[in-house]
């Protein structure tokens, strides 16, 4: 009895054991059964930046982990900085182990496709040989807009300032990146136009033999006057002391540079009292980069004037020439020395300003089967200006005007003047026409050569193919022979089933032969 249950405990005991292992969650699931599958998203990246993304996700199981191009698995599918074009190997796996994997490849996109920033400047022209010029610009078709000046680092404000004359470059970029310019010129303000200066005195006389005599000037047409006595240093103060009798002169200058003068004499009867020397100036501005500019003055107010440039020796000729840019100053005075002032500003001037080169040819067409084929010419004409050289091709500039030599083809021509002003203009060179008698001739072997042992369709007999028209040209004593003449020693042609020439057919050759048997006959 003590044997048969002990034996029953053990079956019992066993499949307790039994029981406790099925019930626990080792046992392996088949990963079909579970279907597990990877999928993935993305960003591509922006254009030059490596800031592409892939979100991975997974369906079948639980405790996804992820991994990108053999990296360490991790919990969240989402990786970012990732560089354009580049290919992206994702493998994800679940808890039971079961493992899928996709391939991603990130593309590129241009956030600029079909943006168009268009930038806005304002200006305010720097006054004469200053640098206070501004330049404001503003730009639509984006956000965030910073903007450079020539090319330089760029700013989040529009505004630049302290600008001299010139051509500057503004560009706009916006936030993302995308960029829009313009260009502005400033130019100069003359801060004289249409300023007259005008200078009053008092003066105290010196007693005879003493220089205790004194000036005191005040001028008008402008602020911040300085004066100066005799094309002396200019000071703050109108007022000249411990003068001795003679005669001077009181320049004043206000803040932009403007000039007004008056004469004053002292112990002496005044020539100058009362009279107002004015004076007026033509210029012509200097070529960029030339001293080729002028001034010529002239002057009322007295007789027997003479004039002086900037301070320096009066001369009878009122004319000053070979001047670059910058302020001049004038001055006339008359038989009397009486004095008269005027401050000129000569600006840089283009030269090609309303020049308009025109270009004209005469054309000689190639002349094919000759002993060259480059026998086509060009003669250029122009007008519109003088000093004229040419070129072909942008080739270097000549002073003739003939390109010899030139094969059938199209031409670009060049024209340049004294004053470096250009135009070009594209030709063509042709070729000749056939002439009449060989037009005939070409058509009658086109026609008529076809058999066997002819020179036609690609045939190379006797090493040469009158599908050109050259060699029917070069070949015309053969084809008399073989065609016309029949001489001895010769296979007549048109070989049979070819009927040989007629006698119309004979005579169509022989007048081209006699013409002179050219392509142009």
């Amino acid at each position: 009895m003590c044997k048969k249950k002990s034996l029953l405990q053990i079956v019992i005991a066993f499949l307790l054991i039994a029981f406790t292992i099925s019930c626990q969650h080792n046992i392996p699931i088949s990963c079909d059964l579970v279907n597990f599958k990877v999928t993935a998203t993305k960003t591509d990246a922006t254009q030059n930046l490596s800031n592409g993304t892939i979100t991975a996700t997974a369906a079948g199981g639980s405790g996804f982990m992820y991994s990108i191009n053999g990296a360490a698995f991790t919990s969240s599918g989402v990786f970012t900085g990732l560089a354009p074009f580049s290919v992206n190997k994702i493998v994800g796996k679940n808890a039971q182990g079961c493992k899928d994997s996709v391939e991603v490849t990130i593309g590129t996109n241009d956030p600029c496709q079909g943006v168009v920033i268009n930038v806005t400047a304002t200006k305010v022209d720097p006054t004469i040989n200053q640098s206070n010029g501004t330049i404001t610009a503003t730009a639509t078709g984006g956000t965030g807009f910073t903007y450079s000046l020539n090319g330089g680092t760029f700013q989040a404000s529009g505004s630049f300032t302290n600008l001299a004359v010139g051509n500057y470059s503004i560009s706009a970029k916006s936030a993302l990146g995308c960029i829009g310019a313009t260009s502005v010129t400033l130019g100069s303000t003359d801060p004289c136009a249409g300023i007259t200066v005008l200078v009053t005195t008092t003066q105290t006389q010196p007693t005879t033999g003493n220089s205790n005599g004194s000036i005191t000037a005040l001028a008008t047409g402008g602020s911040s006057f300085t004066y100066s006595l005799n094309n002396g240093t200019y000071q703050a103060s109108g007022v000249f002391s411990n003068l001795a009798a003679g005669n001077y002169t009181i320049i004043a200058k206000n803040a932009n540079g403007c000039l007004g003068s008056t004469t004053v004499a002292l112990g002496a009867t005044n020539p100058c009292a009362g009279v107002n020397v004015i004076v007026t100036t033509t210029q012509v501005n200097p070529s960029t980069g030339a001293a080729n500019g002028s001034i010529t003055a002239s002057a009322t107010g007295g007789t027997g004037f003479t004039y002086s440039l900037n301070n320096g020796t009066f001369q009878a000729a009122s004319l000053f020439s070979n001047l670059g840019i910058g302020n001049y100053t004038i001055t006339a005075k008359n038989s009397n020395s009486c004095l008269g002032t005027k401050l000129v500003t000569l600006v840089a001037s283009n030269p090609c300003t309303n020049v308009n080169i025109v270009i004209n040819q005469t054309i000689v067409q190639t002349t094919p089967c000759g002993t060259t084929t480059n026998n086509g010419s060009i003669t250029v004409t122009a007008t519109g200006s003088t000093g004229f050289t040419y070129n072909i091709n942008g080739g270097v500039y000549q002073t003739s005007n003939a390109f010899l030599n030139l094969n059938a083809g199209t031409y670009l021509l060049g024209v340049k003047d004294v004053n470096g002003c250009t135009n070009t203009k594209s030709v063509a060179v042709g070729v000749v026409p056939q002439g009449p008698t060989f037009a005939a001739v070409r058509q009658l072997i086109t026609n008529r050569c076809s058999g066997s042992g002819c020179h036609m369709g690609g045939a190379n007999a006797a090493g040469y193919n009158f599908d050109a028209d050259c060699s029917i040209v070069n070949k015309w004593s053969q084809i008399n022979n073989t065609c016309v003449l029949y001489t001895a020693g010769w296979v007549k042609m048109p070989k049979s089933p070819q009927a040989l020439f007629t006698a119309a057919e004979k005579a169509t050759l022989t007048s081209w032969i006699n013409a002179g048997h050219r392509y142009t006959d």
